[in-house]
């Protein structure tokens, strides 16, 4: 995980966030073939929300596209469109480029993006036209500050497009460890109009956000945690340190089973936060100077050229 994204200060302290476990989740996370399944879900239905925006990016930034999952979302709905895969660290940026480097007949699987870890700097990203980010931030300890970022690597007028898991996430395995005197399973969450205060600050116009809470169920709650691990882990400072005892996961099993349904089917919620924000131009008073940089000039009078 880049160290721009992710800070070790008091600024994780206050998202109960804990940096070095998030850098291990991510590592875990980046070794597996694919990405968790639910980030793939994420990505199909943030892509949905792009349909009424008529922008046609001609270059779109994926931030930590190995993780987000939204490689065929982005290239059905943009198929002309140079899109730069921003991986969560070097790590995860070297093992997309071995992937790319092996023969046209490994079975494994491939990606022929250009790729960039998210540590590069700002001149070598570039700009773009779209940054997109599915189910990012919820891993990020300072999200204006990476907020602030994307709107730096956008053109005027460029957009982005993000999704987050919300404050209702796990609400309910909160409070089955809470009755149980146990620390939180989870690290906290960013509310969604936050987000939109994020969006405004750091400059973007127009911003729009809205929130859903998916159900998920498990059969057992053997598969429950089993799937849990699978789609990221508990990063909160608070959390229970090293390996816990058979005994112990006992009792969390027959807590689980206790709130399962006449079905035997165990539910959780997880809130999925969207949001975008279009980069406006700069806003100045008549005696005041303004200093434009050039790549948004050149933008500006790309888009106002006449088409032949």
């Amino acid at each position: 995980m880049a160290a721009a994204d992710c800070p070790d200060d008091d600024r994780t302290a206050a998202r109960r966030l804990d940096g070095g476990a998030v850098a291990v989740i991510l590592r875990r996370l980046g070794r597996a073939a694919t990405p968790p399944w639910l980030h793939g879900e994420v990505a199909r239905r943030l892509g949905e929300r792009l349909a009424p925006i008529r922008l046609q990016p001609r270059r779109i930034l994926d931030w930590w596209a190995g993780l987000g999952g939204g490689d065929a979302v982005l290239r059905s709905i943009y198929p002309r469109a140079e899109i730069v895969a921003v991986e969560a660290d070097a790590d995860a940026a070297a093992l997309r480029a071995s992937r790319r480097a092996r023969p046209w007949w490994s079975l494994s699987r491939t990606d022929s993006r250009p790729g960039l870890s998210a540590s590069a700097s700002d001149a070598e990203m570039g700009r773009a036209q779209l940054v997109w980010a599915n189910m990012v931030l919820q891993f990020v300890a300072d999200p204006p500050a990476l907020i602030e970022r994307w709107h730096g690597l956008l053109e005027v007028d460029g957009i982005v497009v993000f999704s987050c898991l919300g404050p209702g996430t796990l609400a309910e395995l909160r409070d089955l460890y809470a009755a149980a005197g146990w620390p939180s399973p989870t690290p906290g969450f960013v509310d969604m109009h936050d987000l939109g205060d994020m969006l405004v600050h750091a400059g973007f116009a127009e911003p729009v956000l809205d929130q859903e809470t998916l159900t998920l169920r498990w059969k057992s709650g053997e598969a429950l945690l089993a799937e849990l691990r699978q789609i990221g882990g508990n990063a909160a400072p608070d959390r229970f340190r090293g390996l816990r005892t058979p005994a112990w996961r006992r009792r969390l099993l027959a807590a689980l089973a206790e709130r399962a349904d006449a079905d035997g089917s165990i539910g959780l919620s997880v809130e999925v936060a969207y949001g975008h924000g279009f980069k406006a131009g700069p806003r100045v008073r008549r005696d005041e100077p303004v200093a434009v940089p050039l790549a948004d000039m050149r933008a500006m009078v790309r888009r106002r050229r006449p088409s032949t």
